[in-house]
């Protein structure tokens, strides 16, 4: 059972190699007017970070997520290389 929990930790890593590569893509491709539709992206999660304050301990959360339409093709693009593989 080891080769498949190696299976999905190479799968998790094809997938966010293809979110940053897809998203290095669509912003280059925001500079060719025929290419605009790769750089729409949409943006979620805390807009200001939540503070925990203990007295004796500071901690900070904040999470946001950036998603334009290159990093899906990216995302699905390393899943298909990766079935190939």
């Amino acid at each position: 059972m080891a080769t498949r929990d190696k299976n999905i930790w190479v799968l998790l890593v094809f997938i966010l190699a293809g979110l940053v590569i897809g998203g290095l893509i669509g912003k280059l491709a925001s500079n060719v007017p025929s290419l605009w539709w790769l750089c729409y992206e949409q943006q979620f999660g805390l807009s200001e970070p939540i503070t925990l304050d203990l007295a004796v301990l500071n901690i900070t959360f904040g999470l946001m997520f950036k998603i334009n339409v290159s990093s899906i093709i990216g995302m699905l693009l390393a899943v298909f290389i990766y079935r190939k593989v």
